[in-house]
């Protein structure tokens, strides 16, 4: 066997840089120097092409070859056997390729190929019978479909969520109203409402007092326990209750100690710290309160009534999320404020330490009598200049006292109280030991009334610190059993910032009343929030009025029936008694 010779091929040098020089440089003797000029890149014939231009496949390996007898003939362009197909190509006399996407046929025929699988539903059968589909071609990806689809599934999502939102927030308002509705105190026809006050005036208000006096200071202190400043949800303590101690709400006027200052002219207006908070704090309420006013002479005193609503803590009052309307489900607002109050109540005696170790002050307890055991507080009468002629004496409350610095310092202790996690959205259990800010900023949101009264009685009492207690219930479903999970301390002043409370529109807000019922003659008078607008109403009332209201006072736990079966059974015999000795009282009444 003969080699062919191998020609050589000149190359040229470009001395002027790199790549090939000009054909005009090349010397025209050397023939083959210039048949290799002639067949450079740059005399190929160029197809334009853009991304939108449709190419032609050169290699298809997706064919189905599982029915060899239905081959067409060898050679044709549906020969499932050829896997490589140049037709979409074709070759010009330069040996330039170009493409063949202007035939339309081609055009028609053009398919993607791709190997990857087509996506799988999620539901439903994963290929439905087609009796025209080719049975030698698997199905195709469909991406622009898939896709679309996916777009109209997210929008129609998106426009159920609305509207379930849409829907959800005017049910909320009208539910809102609703259990908003019902005002602290029945408003009479004979009552003469004087003014209406809505809370954009307040909000405009400023007056600055100067430091106040101590006047008195009554009672005793128990020191408090530090070891609860180092509680957790993981070591949580079991809420104590305090059946033997006993706890006074007793309203101004009733007060021996502010009775004796009002004989001796010590102040023109008297108050309590609960009361003042109330005013003090008035444009962030929702729910409805009252306050009963008397003018005897040119004294002004500010009470509550028996029973009132200042009695009670609220619970969720500032939140958007609906409590239950009903009275005796454990979730209703009025439920939620009795056992706020019991918590916080039995919470102020356990932080304590029970060592008998007691501070006392000038006077006794002036509402305990001799022998009987009471909570630890003190009361604290303090009197302010609101102008010339006129100072206010108000009776403030401290719960404990610490040892801070080898000085004394005086605490108020109080509780949150957490009854289920759905309504307020964060599980203290979870949250409180790693992100205590998001956890405070909850309750803010949600009782941001109830923790800016707090830090006004603080700021009253004067207190050094303020205590504040994360409360929770064992089980969402047991409104008697509870655990301490968190103890945190705030000072008044530091706390009242970051809760954006003023103290000069507080008291921009007291002057303002007492002015405005320092106008008014002797009488007796109740100034009322209304349930379902944000402003309050001052009523004209008879001297006799809420004298001889009674009010069902909730029974304490320890005396609270449980239900059971024959409890049930009970209830059901005497409720069907009292319907039959109704009827006979009528049917005697008609004859």
């Amino acid at each position: 066997m003969v080699a062919e010779a191998f020609e050589f091929v000149a190359v040229p040098f470009n001395s002027d840089g790199w790549g090939p020089p000009d054909a005009s440089d090349v010397s025209s003797s050397a023939s083959s120097t210039s048949v290799a000029a002639a067949n450079l890149l740059p005399n190929v014939p160029f197809a334009s092409f853009s991304r939108s231009d449709k190419l032609g496949r050169v290699a298809d390996w997706t064919r189905n070859l599982s029915n060899p007898s239905a081959r067409p003939p060898t050679g044709s362009k549906s020969d499932p056997s050829a896997v490589f197909d140049f037709s979409a190509f074709a070759i010009d006399e330069g040996f330039g390729l170009t493409s063949s996407g202007g035939n339309p046929d081609e055009d028609a025929a053009f398919r993607l190929v791709d190997g990857k699988p087509p996506p799988r539903p999620k539901f439903g059968p994963k290929w439905r019978f087609n009796p025209h589909h080719n049975r030698n071609q698997l199905p195709q990806r469909r991406d622009e479909e898939v896709e679309a689809k996916k777009r109209d599934a997210e929008k129609e999502r998106a426009r159920r969520d609305r509207l379930y939102n849409n829907n959800r927030n005017n049910i909320h308002h009208q539910r809102r109203e609703a259990a908003a509705f019902k005002s602290s105190v029945d408003i009479q026809p004979e009552w003469n409402m004087l003014e209406q006050i809505p809370f954009s005036t307040f909000s405009k208000l400023s007056f600055t007092v100067q430091e106040p006096e101590d006047l008195l200071l009554c009672g005793g202190l128990e020191y408090y326990n530090r070891v609860f400043d180092r509680t957790t949800p993981k070591n949580e303590r079991r809420l104590e209750r305090f059946k033997n101690r006993n706890f006074f709400k007793v309203t101004t006027s009733d007060d021996p100690v502010i009775r004796r200052l009002a004989k001796e002219d010590k102040a023109t207006v008297f108050a309590t710290d609960a009361i003042l908070a109330a005013l003090m704090c008035a444009p962030r309420s929702v729910y409805s309160w009252d306050i009963v006013i008397q003018r005897v002479g040119n004294k002004l005193f500010f009470d509550k009534r028996d029973g009132s609503q200042l009695d009670l803590l609220s619970v969720h009052e500032t939140s958007q999320e609906p409590l239950p309307e009903a009275k005796d489900d454990i979730n209703s607002a009025y439920s939620l404020g009795v056992e706020a109050a019991y918590i916080n109540q039995n919470f102020s005696q356990q932080v304590l330490v029970r060592d008998g170790k007691k501070e006392t002050f000038d006077e006794a307890n002036p509402f305990a009598n001799e022998g009987e055991e009471i909570a630890s507080v003190a009361y604290r009468y303090r009197r302010w200049k609101l102008d010339e002629n006129m100072h206010l004496v108000a009776r403030c409350e401290l719960q404990s006292v610490a040892e801070l610095n080898n000085q004394r310092s005086f605490l108020t202790l109080n509780a949150l109280n957490e009854f289920d996690p759905k309504y307020s959205g964060v599980d203290w259990r979870q949250k409180l030991e790693t992100q205590r800010g998001a956890v405070l900023a909850t309750e803010l949101k949600n009782n941001g009334n109830k923790l800016a009264k707090w830090t006004a009685q603080a700021l009253l009492a004067n207190a050094d610190m303020m205590k504040i207690g994360f409360v929770s219930r064992v089980h969402p479903r047991d409104h008697f059993n509870h655990v301490i999970l968190s103890v945190l301390g705030y000072k008044p002043k530091d706390f009242a910032g970051q809760i954006n409370l003023n103290t000069s529109n507080m008291w921009g807000i007291v002057k303002s009343i007492v002015d405005l019922c320092m106008k008014l003659s002797e009488g007796k008078y109740v100034l009322v929030k209304d349930p379902s607008k944000p402003q309050v109403r001052i009523y004209e009332v008879p001297p006799d009025a809420f004298e001889n209201d009674y009010v069902e006072e909730p029974l304490p736990e320890d005396e609270q029936v449980q239900p059971t079966e024959e409890n049930a059974e009970g209830a059901e015999a005497s409720v069907a008694a009292a319907k039959e000795t109704e009827d006979k009282k009528a049917d005697e009444a008609q004859a």
